[in-house]
């Protein structure tokens, strides 16, 4: 299995969609909204162009992308980690968090939200990345927990 990473460019938007389509459906059944969930073109284009994406591609099919925000320097926040369902559970997302750290040479914290009651998301950056719940916060009808991890 080989994961290669490629800076995605306006022209992967409707690529782009699809991965968070697949990857955030369940999560748009489950809350009845998700911000990864449905968004346009023009939305996916002025995200690319605010927020550097690395699609992720796994034996040369893409399969995830992973982003990030500097909030200030040396703090960064992990903007979206997403990996189609399919490609779940093989170690791929762990690899695009390896990937983030060393992408962004001077980060001192890593940081992200999902919400609290999703286990698999709970276990997962806990367990296999290294971070820990530093707080939680609500969205809407969602409480969220706060992860960081610290070098």
């Amino acid at each position: 299995m080989t994961i290669e990473y490629r800076k995605a460019v306006l022209k992967d938007a409707e690529l782009l969609i699809n991965i968070y389509n697949a990857s955030f459906y369940d999560d748009y059944l489950r809350y009845g909204s998700c911000p990864g969930y449905g968004k346009t073109k023009e939305m996916m284009e002025e995200s690319i162009s605010n927020y550097p994406k690395y699609i992720i591609f796994c034996d040369n099919e893409p399969v995830g992308c992973v982003s990030s925000k500097m909030l200030e320097k040396g703090v960064y926040e992990v903007a979206c980690l997403c990996i189609v369902p399919e490609f779940q559970g093989k170690g791929i997302g762990t690899q695009a968090i390896q990937f983030l750290k060393t992408l962004l040479e001077d980060w001192k914290r890593l940081t992200l939200v999902t919400p609290i009651d999703k286990k698999e998301n709970v276990e997962f950056y806990t367990e296999k990345c290294g971070f820990h719940i530093e707080s939680t916060e609500r969205d809407g009808d969602v409480e969220l927990a706060r992860f960081l991890v610290e070098r």
